[in-house]
């Protein structure tokens, strides 16, 4: 029988990272360390996170320490950090630890699980009301939800799923452990690809896009492209995956904005490679066309470029 989950590591205190780190910290603050490297030490330890307002002071580990074991890592950086976290959280990784994801796309469990092995992976993500970030201040609403389970469960709750819900009921994290994990991972996929990206070209809210029928007409091109792919992946019932994400996107409060369109507005890069970059690639390998999102990924470059170009003139000016 394997020990109840005590000791957690985070790596990765953006936004997400953040909300769970500070609920972790709330109940069992001597239990959770976050994963950083040494820069990243030394400017929270500076300049903390400030969430709600409230300055958080952590405790910090550094990828060379040896004198902690975790029964639970939860990877909330963005998807260029993934390989990076990986190898620093080796020393902490024992033959029982749980490692949860709350990348987006549908890749990363995949990464995690050829370095560490699928033992210790389950499929996840979060989803939730948009936390706003301006520098080291994040803002939350608590409207936030980890959906988790094996990838083929057959509706029988794994060792290390009955594990973590344990832990969370502990915690108070709110949850959910759906019947079909891999279609659930998918819906959120669709959710991102379509809303984030679009969102981030267009620099609409969520109730701009909740209002207008055109945005409405058009993102369902962009849906119909990952159906497509969806099933070729084996995802049963994708074609539901369309009316599951029209519905989500009715539900998100209208001033929200999408963590793409924070991207872009701060003039941060996008993770467009894993969102239109993934139906892109799954296409080729299914020879399924994917013009819309191909559109979408071409669109975002530009924006990439013109930050680019706005950094490099900053630069010339400065000097």
């Amino acid at each position: 029988m394997e020990s109840d989950i005590k000791n957690v590591i985070i790596c990765g205190l953006g936004a997400i990272g953040t909300i769970y780190a500070d609920k972790i910290y709330d109940i069992t603050p001597n239990n959770l360390r976050v994963l950083v490297d040494k820069t990243r030490k030394e400017r929270y330890e500076k300049n903390p996170v400030i969430f709600n307002g409230r300055e958080l002071r952590f405790n910090y580990l550094l990828p060379e320490d040896n004198d902690f074991k975790a029964d639970l890592i939860i990877i909330a950086t963005k998807s260029g950090g993934l390989s990076e976290a990986l190898e620093n959280m080796k020393n902490f990784v024992k033959p029982d630890t749980i490692i949860l994801s709350l990348l987006n796309g549908v890749t990363s469990e995949e990464i995690i699980a050829q370095k560490y092995g699928w033992d210790k992976v389950l499929l996840s993500f979060f989803i939730g009301h948009s936390a706003v970030r301006e520098g080291r201040c994040i803002s939350h609403d608590d409207v936030n939800c980890i959906t988790f389970g094996e990838k083929n469960s057959a509706n029988i709750l794994s060792e290390k799923t009955l594990r973590l819900k344990k832990y969370f009921d502990k915690i108070g994290i709110t949850y959910k452990i759906p019947s079909d994990m891999y279609y659930e991972q998918w819906q959120k996929f669709m959710l991102n690809v379509t809303c984030n990206q679009l969102s981030a070209i267009l620099r609409m809210t969520f109730g701009e896009m909740q209002k207008n029928i055109v945005f409405k007409t058009f993102a369902r091109n962009i849906m119909q492209e990952v159906v497509s792919i969806a099933k070729a992946e084996g995802v049963h019932n994708s074609e539901n995956l369309i009316s599951g994400t029209e519905q989500l996107i009715e539900k998100m409060i209208p001033e929200g904005k999408t963590s793409m369109l924070q991207d872009i507005e701060a003039g941060r890069k996008t993770e467009s490679d894993i969102f239109a970059g993934t139906v892109v690639k799954l296409g080729k390998k299914h020879n399924i066309p994917t013009p819309y999102n191909k559109m979408m990924l071409d669109m975002i470059e530009i924006l990439h470029e013109n930050q680019n170009i706005k950094n490099r003139e900053l630069a010339a000016t400065s000097k």
